[in-house]
């Protein structure tokens, strides 16, 4: 079966990168053509001059259109198809909250988008896209919801400077591809394969001097959505009960800065929702590292992880159990050093 559809994950992934190429200088010149622009007006804004930010149609776009390109291509199982439908008609929603945050003016109240999240994280799980291995089934849900949501904030949050987020989301889809591909979840392997397209595309139009442009809240929101529900759509337990911990690894960079943000935000007294410069990238910069390797380390960290992660559903328990030790401890390391920094 995985030489029969290897091309058409090719096709999802090489369709998707096409996609995104063409249709992120489009939606940058949308965004100019009806205004749709970030411009730096407060304190925690990383950038000095007016960026547009319609670069998450493109990758919604592109990652949508490559799999109705391949749907038209193949007939998938019935199980497949329905869940693709689920990623699809819940990443629709996601990516329209996303939207509509970036065109409001002043933004939605993240109790709203808790709401809207709450609402698509229910959406697919309708479509059997959930936590199963834990019972019983109301507490399945209940996780199922703080993943989903937990995640699609983190990638919000995370997408704090050029190229962090949609890197981030390169890389994790390849890792949930590569860990799915012996167990023939399908519709995982053809979604990774074309988010990761997706996400690689946008990125040398955010990293451009001439024509940047920012994913908004409708690319960073749509990443995180999908990244957490693919990671709900396979098996990591092949040597060991403990290679369930996987996709934490692979998603761990954005993971990592949700806590850390919040605990320093809350260590001062402020609110966990409002926005500050205790991201892990700004204190890297804070410490003297430009962005071009705040960026590659970030990217090449994140692949450190997925590696594990790889390795954790492919070991026996006690190399895995040293794995997971082994990557604790370097973020503990990785804490202490990123404290040292000091935030205006």
């Amino acid at each position: 079966m995985i030489e029969t559809h290897g091309l058409l994950y090719i096709f999802a992934f090489s369709a998707a990168l096409i996609l995104s190429l063409i249709l992120t200088p489009a939606a940058r010149a949308a965004a100019v053509l009806l205004n749709i622009i970030d411009h730096p007006s407060n304190a925690v804004k990383t950038h000095r001059e007016p960026v547009p930010y319609l670069g998450g149609v493109a990758i919604f776009l592109a990652f949508s259109l490559s799999l109705l390109m391949i749907r038209a291509l193949t007939s998938f199982p019935t199980g497949t198809l329905r869940a693709l439908r689920g990623l699809l008609t819940g990443g629709f929603f996601i990516f329209s909250v996303g939207l509509i945050d970036d065109i409001k003016h002043h933004g939605l109240h993240y109790k709203t988008k808790f709401f809207f999240q709450i609402s698509g994280a229910l959406m697919v799980m309708l479509f059997g896209i959930q936590i199963k291995f834990i019972q019983p089934t109301w507490f399945a849900m209940g996780l199922t919801i703080l993943w989903i949501v937990g995640i699609t904030n983190a990638f919000n949050l995370s997408d704090i400077m050029d190229g962090l987020a949609s890197g981030i989301a390169f890389v994790a889809s390849l890792a949930f591809l590569f860990i799915s591909l012996p167990t023939e979840e399908i519709y995982v392997n053809f979604a990774a394969a074309a988010l990761a397209g997706a996400a690689l595309g946008f990125i040398p139009f955010n990293l451009s001097k001439n024509l940047k442009i920012f994913m908004g809240d409708a690319g960073s929101l749509f990443l995180g959505f999908i990244a957490s529900s693919l990671a709900l759509g396979t098996s990591y337990t092949g040597k060991t009960e403990i290679g369930v911990f996987a996709p934490i690894l692979i998603l761990a960079l954005p993971i990592f800065d949700t806590f850390l943000v919040f605990y320093l935000r809350a260590r001062r007294g402020s609110s966990p929702f409002l926005g500050s410069k205790d991201h892990y990238p700004l204190r890297l910069e804070a410490l003297g590292w430009n962005r071009k390797w705040i960026l590659v380390f970030a990217i090449a960290l994140s692949a450190l992880f997925s590696f594990g992660a790889y390795l954790c559903t492919r070991v026996p328990i006690g190399s895995a159990l040293g794995i997971y030790a082994l990557f604790l401890v370097l973020l503990g390391l990785f804490t202490s050093y990123l404290l040292r920094a000091k935030i205006q």
